[in-house]
């Protein structure tokens, strides 16, 4: 049992806490393993009536998967990091189909996998120091963690623009886009985490809970929705330089920075997502890409540049977005025979 996932009781509440601080607790395999076992105990004991999930630290909840190991893997063949992505999405989906009360705190930074153990419950909390995002076109990879399907269902294009640019959140930008429920202040957070040790977690809510801030992104709207409805990656860079807005330009430089593979397969998969009935299928859909992206080359590439080496210089293969054809995109979503994921079919845990 990892020793980076503290599990305890408290009065009629199951607490888990990520507890990795000085990695800001990036999740590995073990710790997955100790939240399912968690949360599979506490499913049939009639002792825990709500589960409540924070991480150590004053940093955040979690910054998503440990890269490096990723990386370190990948190289290697990739065993690992397909077994890792497989555990981490039946234990997304579980999340989102727990029978009792999940309460995900997501104070300070939560992304990419940060996301998945939390944007699917039942009661997602954000702060004014909430830093939401899904950050993975940074790294050469796409949305994941049931991440395209937040984005796809996010109102207008803003799921296109997060998902393209890895920009992040804050609360009221959560709270728009659909990746948490209320927002709590910083300063009754300790209050109310402790409330739910006894109390329904919607009297906690209706106790602790205050108005949102404003959210920035509902005031950009009007370019976002126009630049991103275009049908390529191509278009969308080219609507952006021609806003006229200061904001749509430094978009359209975050986008042309990112990988031109994991942009066009990002924009694909967000598509697609918007067709699909629920998060066990886009979950099924995000297994198949980022197994794909595991035999790419950026991936590996797009994590040295930004935690390996730190040069921030990533050479991506292909350079630019005129060569990654139609083909190569969709080879990241081709059925991987024996190795699908197949939560669509069963659809439980």
């Amino acid at each position: 049992m990892t020793t980076e996932v503290q599990l305890h009781r408290d009065g009629r509440a199951g607490r888990i806490v990520l507890d990795r601080p000085r990695a800001l607790n990036s999740l590995t395999h073990g710790m997955l393993t100790a939240v399912r076992e968690a949360l599979d105990s506490w499913a049939a004991d009639d002792s825990v009536a709500t589960v409540v999930l924070t991480g150590a630290g004053e940093r955040g909840l979690c910054a998503g998967a440990d890269i490096r190991a990723i990386h370190d893997d990948a190289k290697a063949g990739g065993a690992g990091a397909r077994a890792f992505f497989r555990d981490e999405y039946r234990l997304n989906a579980l999340i989102a189909r727990y029978p009792k009360p999940y309460v995900a705190v997501m104070d300070g930074i939560t992304m990419g996998g940060g996301v998945g153990l939390s944007a699917h419950g039942g009661l997602r909390i954000v702060t004014e120091r909430s830093t939401v995002a899904m950050p993975e076109t940074r790294i050469g990879l796409v949305p994941d963690v049931g991440g395209s399907l937040l984005l796809a269902r996010a109102p207008g294009e803003l799921g296109t623009h997060l998902g393209l640019t890895a920009a992040s959140m804050d609360a009221g930008d959560a709270l728009l886009c659909g990746f948490a429920d209320h927002f709590v202040p910083g300063a009754r957070l300790a209050a109310f985490t402790a409330a739910l040790a006894t109390a329904d977690p919607a009297e906690a809510v209706r106790e602790f809970a205050a108005p949102a801030p404003a959210a920035g992104l509902a005031g950009q709207r009007d370019w976002i929705d126009s630049c991103y409805a275009a049908g390529t990656v191509e278009e969308i860079v080219e609507r952006l330089l021609a806003a006229g807005v200061p904001e749509a330009k430094e978009a359209a430089e975050q986008i042309l920075a990112k990988s031109p593979t994991a942009l066009k397969v990002t924009l694909a998969a967000l598509r697609r997502a918007r067709g699909l009935d629920s998060l066990e299928a886009a979950l099924d859909q995000e297994y198949r890409v980022s197994c794909a992206a595991l035999d790419a080359p950026d991936l590996v590439e797009g994590i040295r540049a930004q935690v390996v080496d730190k040069d921030r210089d990533p050479h991506w293969s292909p350079a630019t977005l005129a060569e990654v054809s139609a083909a190569d995109v969709d080879r990241f979503f081709a059925p991987r025979g024996a190795d699908e994921l197949g939560l669509a079919r069963t659809a439980g845990w």
